[in-house]
């Protein structure tokens, strides 16, 4: 950090404040014994941003975005919210005998030396808005103050016996509801795919999966375990009775006025019910194709497919690579007012406009293959079936695609080339399969480097003879240092890796004659197909993402195919 200097100094060094100015508000100042910041503030004098603007120049300390910022419980726990209020400031990370705090004056080292004290902690600023800090302060402590009102007072009245054990924990009481409202809001907020909650042997853990990775988010007492997962069942409308068979269901609530579908699902452990909660938002809008991160050539064979007026387009990849996304992208491709386009899916994540979107329901029998018969008597004109995961399904997907209609659909394979092979081990034929599928998207997503804090690395010996072996020919690499805007990880959200392998005649003929699947991946390689691999070495040249990533969410074996 830079030498101390007066504010106000500063301020009219920058053209942002008057000597008149300056002179009126260090009068108030001095009447009222409030800091010169917050004098100009209340005053109107300075727009809040531009002052933090000068400050963070100034003091050569980082601004922190809080709509990107995660604040880590364990330096929650350093700071009372009470002194957090007084002082303006939010602790946001613990790093070993360092504590990263968000404030308003990064000149202010009496207050730094004071925190110095209290946490034992030596203190790093990150400069943040008034506004800002006042509203994080309230989100980061809600969870936290939340959770362990809510706790006690459970622990106060929550005293089962044997004989009414089931009946307690079936009963909704207040802390319990409180405590999974807080958890699926803070899950929301901190942008979760997906909240899990495991019990183990002492305690019940709570992660959040956030840009593909598992966070902790907190740990509660174990006698809380049964009750809030009995409290999440009956949201869901799960049987809480039953707990040593899994479980599927849903809830629809809303989070900060933002509707929100939750996905659910309960498995049996030594421990106790392990419940997993995949967060869909409704109102998030529906990417574009050209969004979605593909290269010029894969963007422009992809929406050829979508353009055709029959066929089948199939979209593979492991659970929470982003196909989903990328289906609802391809159909919003579609003129919707003069065709007629269905979909059914389990679930439906995100409602279209001009589309007939039907929901799985097994209880009343309608599953992928006869929902998709009654489609087929909709006249339809493009279907988008959510997943192919019997030989039924895929036998009438294919059927559909070949009497005149458009069809989009995902399975799980490891590339292009292995769905189509996925679709022979189903018992398709390929004189079919050939006929049918005019296109194969395989994807990945991989984090991205955070822009707020990547510079240039050097790759280990063993990321280094990776990235030579599959093409790679860059010399300069980048990756994220790790700041507060992206929780130090080094990465903030997460982009596309594609492999597009249209239908050609050079393939059809191989399949035909039943060629193994590497002669097959030759052929489309020869044909131009760009590799996931491939794919991903073009995202490390772009400084977008690591060769580490690469190689951890990039899992295909190509053998020595780039």
């Amino acid at each position: 950090m830079r030498p101390e200097k007066r504010l106000g100094e500063l301020l009219l060094e920058n053209g942002l404040l008057t000597a008149e100015q300056l002179e009126a508000a260090l009068a108030v100042q001095r009447r009222e014994r409030r800091p010169l910041g917050q004098v100009l503030l209340a005053e109107g004098m300075v727009d809040e941003k531009a002052l933090a603007g000068v400050l963070s120049l100034h003091f050569d300390v980082p601004q922190i975005d809080f709509a990107r910022a995660r604040v880590e419980k364990e330096a929650l726990a350093l700071i009372s919210e009470s002194y957090a209020r007084e002082h303006t400031i939010l602790p946001i990370r613990v790093d070993k005998d360092e504590l990263e705090v968000a404030t308003v004056d990064p000149g202010d080292l009496a207050l730094f030396a004071e925190l110095k004290v209290l946490t034992r902690k030596r203190i790093r600023p990150v400069l943040g808005v008034k506004s800002q800090i006042d509203q994080a302060i309230t989100q980061a402590y809600k969870l936290r103050t939340g959770v362990d009102r809510h706790v006690r007072s459970f622990e106060e009245t929550y005293r089962p016996t044997l004989a009414n054990r089931r009946l307690a924990e079936v009963k909704q009481d207040a802390p319990v509801v409180q405590i999974v409202d807080l958890i699926i809001a803070q899950g929301a907020d901190e942008r979760a795919s997906d909240i899990h909650i495991e019990p183990q042997q002492d305690h019940l853990r709570v992660r959040f999966r956030i840009d593909g990775v598992l966070h902790d988010a907190t740990k509660l007492p174990a006698t809380l375990a049964a009750p809030i997962v009995s409290r999440v069942k009956l949201l869901a409308n799960l049987d809480i009775v039953d707990r040593r068979h899994s479980q599927d269901g849903q809830i629809q609530t809303t989070v900060d006025g933002r509707p929100l579908d939750i996905r659910v699902g309960t498995i049996e452990t030594i421990w106790g019910e392990k419940v997993v909660l995949r967060l869909l938002e409704r109102s998030r809008s529906i990417l574009r194709l050209d969004t979605l991160g593909f290269s010029p050539a894969a963007l422009k064979m992809l929406r050829a497919m979508v353009q055709s007026p029959y066929g089948m387009i199939l979209v593979t990849g492991p659970t929470g690579s982003g196909k989903t996304t990328t289906l609802y992208a391809a159909l919003n491709e579609l003129n919707r007012v003069e065709k007629n386009v269905m979909t059914i899916e389990d679930p439906v994540e995100y409602t279209f406009e001009d589309v007939n979107q039907i929901q799985i329901n097994r209880l009343a029998g309608i599953t992928f293959a006869n929902g998709l018969r009654g489609i087929l008597r909709q006249d339809p004109d493009a279907i988008l079936v959510g997943e192919i995961r019997d030989k039924e399904t895929a036998e009438i997907s294919v059927q559909s695609a070949l009497t005149g209609h458009l069809v989009l659909s995902s399975l799980h394979a490891t590339d292009a080339v292995g769905a189509i092979y996925r679709f022979l081990e189903m018992g398709i034929e390929s004189f079919m399969v050939t006929s049918a599928v005019i296109g194969v998207l395989a994807q990945r997503l991989v984090r991205r480097n955070c822009p707020d804090c990547t510079a240039v690395y050097e790759p280990s010996t063993e990321e280094l003879q990776f990235y030579r072996s599959v093409g790679g020919q860059g010399i300069i690499f980048h990756r994220g240092a790790g700041c507060a805007n992206c929780v130090h990880t080094g990465f903030r959200g997460r982009i596309g890796v594609f492999e597009v392998l249209p239908m050609s005649d050079g393939i059809k003929r191989l399949l035909v004659r039943d060629a193994p699947h590497e002669e097959l991946r030759e052929q489309a390689i020869r044909e131009g197909m760009t590799t996931l691999r491939s794919a991903g070495v073009a995202r490390i040249d772009e400084g977008l993402t690591t060769i580490a990533e690469v190689i951890r969410s990039v899992h295909v074996s190509e053998g020595n195919l780039a």
